[in-house]
């Protein structure tokens, strides 16, 4: 990876940690108000006329470095493959692969065998590691 890449993507980490908290309006009041972000738009919202001691409202100066923006922590670009054909014509030193969550277990290793041969990383499939047969089985102990 590069050192300007390098440096973009722990500027962006930094930013993260300073950037507050966007939650929707009352919702830490009530419970049927979810915290995702939706903009205040009423007449008389102490929060979209950004006074003080209310939450901080999404704005585009909280945005992330350009350089690092849409990468992986690792510095590699992820794209979304489906099928074993969303990986050819891929980078291993530029990409790395994030399996959609509709793809099912049978299609998941073909992929996941695919990109091994072509030397990508997968960023969500853990390998089943193989059982060890345990040491009880194996000695076959015999009582009268």
């Amino acid at each position: 990876m590069e050192p300007t890449l390098r440096r973009s993507l722990r500027l962006r980490g930094r930013q993260a940690k300073l950037r507050p908290r966007f939650r929707r309006q009352e919702s830490w009041r009530l419970k049927r108000v979810k915290e995702s972000w939706r903009r205040p738009r009423g007449i008389d919202s102490h929060m979209r006329d950004r006074r003080r001691g209310w939450p901080k409202l999404v704005n585009v100066g909280y945005r992330s470095v350009r350089r690092a923006r849409s990468l992986h922590p690792s510095g590699l670009q992820e794209v979304l493959v489906h099928n074993v054909a969303g990986l050819e014509g891929l980078d291993p030193q530029v990409s790395a692969v994030r399996i959609a969550h509709t793809v099912g277990s049978r299609s998941r290793i073909e992929i996941s065998e695919r990109a091994k041969e072509l030397g990508l990383k997968i960023l969500n499939f853990k390998e089943a590691k193989e059982a060890e047969p345990s040491g009880t089985a194996e000695t076959g102990s015999t009582s009268s």
